[in-house]
This record gives C-alpha cells, structure tokens and sequence, in this order.
C-alpha cells in the first residue's frame, strides 16, 4: 500500500508540475540490462523525467502476480500491465542491489516536444488509462515508451539495426534465443508453445520488443525536425550503475534438453529392442512417457484454441504433442482396449514421420532437442505396433 500512495503521489506531482513550472523537463529513456529471473532476461525499459524538483521513473512494467488467477490470465494472453511514475531514485536502487547494468539516453526534445511528452505521460497515467493489455512482442515495457515519445515529437522514430551479430536476419524466435543463450530450458519451452507466426524475418522496428535491443537501435535513430532535417533521437546516453552480468551460467551440457531427450531416446530403443524380443511392452514406462507428451499437449492445444498470446497458432507441435496421448497412459493396462492402444500407435508413428519429411517446408523453426524426443516416441509407437500386430500374425 506504501509504494501504490507513493505512486499516486508522483503522478499529483507530474501533473502539478506539468501546469505550473516554467522549467524545460529532461526527459530520457532508462534500459536496464537483463536480470537472472526470466522475465528479466531481455531487460527492461522506462522514462525519466527531471522537472522542477521532481526526479521520476515513469514505469510500463508494473504488474502483481498476487492477481487473481494470475497464472491462467497469464497462459490466455489476458495480462494486464499498468502504467505508473514513482521517485526515480527508488527505481535506480532497485537494480543497482541487483547489480544490473542501467544505461540513460536523454532525448534530443525541444522544449514543446518535452512538454507533450510530459502531457502525454500524465494522461496515460490516469486511473482509466493507467491499464494495459500485455503483449510480449507487440505491446510491453518497450514498445510503449516508444509510443508515446513518438506521438510527442509527431513523427515516427527511424531505428538503425540493433548492433548485435546477425540482429539483421533476427526473427522474434531467434531475438529470443539471443537473450536467452543460457536457459536452455525456458527456450525450449517458448519452441513448444509458440508456433510459425514468431519465425519471419522481422522488420527492423519490430526488433525493438526487447529493452536491450531498443536501447542499441537508439543510438543510431533519428526523427524529422521541422525544417525537415533527420536529427537524432538521443542526445547523450551515460552509464548510471555499471553493473555486471546478472545472467545464470549456461545450463550444464549433462542438464541441457538436447542431452537429456537424447538419453531417453537411447533408453527408449534399448526398451524397444527388450520388448521386442520377450514380446511384451513395457507398460510402465509407455504410460510415463506418454503421459508426460499428453501434458504438454494439452497446454499446447491451450494455447493453440484459447490463448490469445502472439503466434500461439498455428503451432505444428500439436501434431505430435496432443492430449489425444492419454489414450497410452490409460488403456495401455487393459487387454480389452488393445486395438485402441494400436491405433493411437498407428497414427502416432505415421505422423511423426511425415511431419520429419514435411517439416522443412512448413515454416516454422523447431529446437534441436524435438528430434531425441520424437525419435523417442518413434522407437516406442514401432516397437508396440511390431509386437501386437507383425509378431502375432508370425506366430499365428
């Protein structure tokens, strides 16, 4: 409750000071580098705005996980962010403890353009307008500053490339990879859940998405002045804590996704080639793993019917990662439902091989790992079809 009075405090005080001062405000854009959470690993983006006495971070990333059903709204893409201005020392604190690197790019404004901009941010702080729907690439910390500065200096900003090695052939997946190089597993739940729509090559404006990103294309963007001049955005930029890289080692190799799908692959062809010769399936083991496959299939389909996330659909994935599994995990202990078992195995095996001869075509980029793991159901759907179906009419 102290931090939202103080909140409410600080925007009294921006309007308060947008109407009386005679003072030209210093306006900037404050990137703050990546953090170790997640949701931190592209960094994060805010205005400072120095009038009068006042000192402020006018803040686009305030959100409350006690929200709730916070985790649902989440996965439907129903995030809502919100908008608020706070003491900007409070802000700077708060990632120099976690010793983030934040870099200040004061804005080449004239004084109208400054003043707007100050206009604009109280109106978009106020209680009706203070609420956002979240967009992780389209509509977030990032994007949002950008809005509003532009609408101040009335016309659009002209980004140069992101000075980052192959940032020119970046889509939103790769980008992601990018910042994420050393969680491997988050990425690798990001290729499960977001299909084709995040793998074209992204226009250079929409490469902004991520803070880090933005803050490189600033320094080489321009607007038009009045005399129609291409003049640039960023006045000057200083360092304001250093920092150090915040970021979790690499994900140790024996822990990594590719090595882990890769030793159940190997268990899942010895357990084949076992089965194939008592003739008998290992049930247990079917039951686990497709158990698992059933799971993240129903998040995916989820995401692919329900969610309004960007590029949730189509997802190719749900092809081979279904709830349609839990027919394994539940008939494969009764005798009775066999032939059901079969058929699922049937389609399984003819649809993974034709989505590996199909997939190069389709457009969307899969993760390394997919192959152990799909290999994996392979080896198990072929192994239980040659058992119940080729065996049985040799013995017969």
């Amino acid at each position: 409750m102290a931090f939202v009075a103080c909140v409410l405090s600080a925007i009294g005080a921006v309007a308060q000071v947008s109407a009386a001062s005679d003072s030209v405000p210093r306006v900037s854009l404050v990137t703050c580098h990546a953090g170790s959470v997640m949701y931190e690993l592209c960094g994060h983006t805010a205005i400072r705005v120095q009038v009068g006495n006042e000192d402020l971070a006018v803040n686009y990333g305030l959100f409350e996980f006690q929200t709730e059903n916070f985790a649902i709204k989440f996965l439907k893409g129903e995030t809502d962010y919100r908008v608020g201005a706070y003491p900007f020392n409070y802000f700077l604190r708060n990632y120099a403890r976690e010793d983030r690197r934040v870099v200040e790019q004061e804005l080449n404004l004239t004084p109208e353009q400054a003043w707007r901009l100050v206009d604009l941010l109280v109106i978009n702080m106020r209680p009706e307008n203070c609420v956002y729907r979240y967009n992780y690439v389209k509509n977030n910390c990032a994007t949002k500053p950008v809005e509003v500065i532009e609408m101040a200096v009335g016309d659009s900003i002209k980004f140069s490339q992101p000075d980052i090695e192959g940032a020119d052939k970046w889509t939103f997946r790769r980008e992601m990879r990018h910042f994420h190089k050393n969680y491997d597993w988050y990425q690798l739940g990001i290729d499960f859940a977001l299909g084709e729509g995040i793998d074209y090559v992204l226009p250079v404006r929409e490469k902004m998405f991520a803070p880090e990103s933005l803050e490189s294309m600033m320094r080489g963007a321009t607007v038009t002045d009045s005399l129609g001049n291409a003049i640039p955005i960023v006045k000057a930029e200083q360092v304001l804590h250093e920092g150090s890289p915040a970021q979790l080692p690499p994900t140790p190799w024996w822990c990594s996704p590719m090595a882990v799908f890769s030793l159940l692959l190997v268990v899942s062809v010895a357990l084949s080639v076992r089965d194939v010769r008592r003739r008998r399936v290992t049930r247990w083991f079917d039951a686990t793993v497709f158990a698992f496959v059933a799971i993240a299939g129903m998040i995916i389909a989820f995401l692919v019917f329900v969610s309004t996330h960007e590029a949730t659909s189509p997802n190719w994935n749900l092809a081979w990662l279904n709830p349609l599994a839990l027919v394994v995990p539940i008939f494969v202990w009764l005798k009775k439902c066999k032939k059901i078992v079969l058929c699922y195995h049937f389609v399984n095996f003819a649809v993974i091989i034709l989505l590996m001869l199909c997939w190069p075509f389709i457009g969307q980029v899969a993760n390394v790992a997919f192959l152990p793991l799909a290999l994996s159901l392979l080896a198990r759907s072929a192994s239980y079809l040659y058992i119940n179906q080729c065996q049985e009419k040799k013995v017969a």
